[in-house]
């Protein structure tokens, strides 16, 4: 047992929602497990096995019997938001985390929990800074500009994750989208209720695990989607509460 958080925070949960990543699923997970045990408070990690099992259900069981902090989920539907959703809902600690594990080293997770830990009650993103191809670039950045444009947000990196929050915050723990929206549904969420946002920079190379589920037909329907939210999700009040590491 891990010895308990002489701060604000005696648990921080990690929600991991896993979509074909057999192959690789052990050796991320032992290598998140390593990183958080640095951290100086206890931790759980929530592995939503998302869609169609292939074959990491079994991974999991295995890993189970090693790591007691390790938790399991099975989604026979696939979907981003749905499995963050599920992780969140089953998630018992005060300090609250997701992010896809197919794009976030354990060195940029552990760094991100010790800022959040550092900073309580500030909700902590990451803010990439590469993406694979001059094409998802500009893809990227025209939904960006449309989601800031929408929901007066000040965020440069909508779906930027680790995403960290506290359970205080719990407006958070009401998102409803099953989808990659679920990503701006959370900023626009921070927005309305005057969540403080930290961006800290993160460099992202490539996927090291997993199949991503991003191409053109799925970009026009976030496009579409972001507009729908917005009439569904009204944001009032000052200015934008984000803030930005160098």
């Amino acid at each position: 047992m891990k010895r308990r958080g002489s701060g604000p925070y005696e648990l921080v949960s990690v929600v991991l929602p896993a979509y074909r990543q057999a192959p690789y699923l052990e050796t991320l997970v032992r290598g998140y497990e390593s990183a958080l045990a640095r951290l100086p408070i206890q931790h759980e990690v929530v592995i939503v096995l998302n869609g169609p099992d292939d074959g990491s259900a079994e991974i999991c069981q295995r890993l189970a019997s090693d790591l007691p902090a390790l938790r399991i989920l099975k989604r026979g539907k696939a979907g981003w938001g749905g499995a963050v959703r599920a992780g969140l809902d089953a998630a018992s600690g005060d300090l609250l985390c997701y992010t896809n594990s197919a794009r976030t080293t354990a060195d940029t997770l552990a760094t991100l929990l010790e800022l959040a830990i550092a900073l309580p009650g500030i909700v902590i993103k990451a803010n990439r800074k590469t993406r694979d191809s001059v094409w998802r670039h500009l893809g990227s950045l025209v939904y960006n500009l449309e989601c800031r444009s929408l929901f007066d947000l000040s965020n440069f990196d909508i779906n930027g994750t680790p995403k960290i929050f506290p359970r205080s915050n719990e407006r958070l723990l009401a998102l409803q989208r099953d989808d990659d929206l679920i990503d701006l549904e959370f900023l626009a969420i921070c927005r309305r209720e005057g969540y403080l946002v930290l961006e800290a920079p993160v460099v992202v190379t490539r996927r090291h695990g997993g199949v991503s589920t991003t191409n053109l037909r799925s970009a026009i329907r976030m496009y579409g989607g972001a507009v729908l939210l917005a009439r569904r999700l009204p944001v009032h009040g000052g200015p934008p509460v984000t803030a930005r590491l160098q």
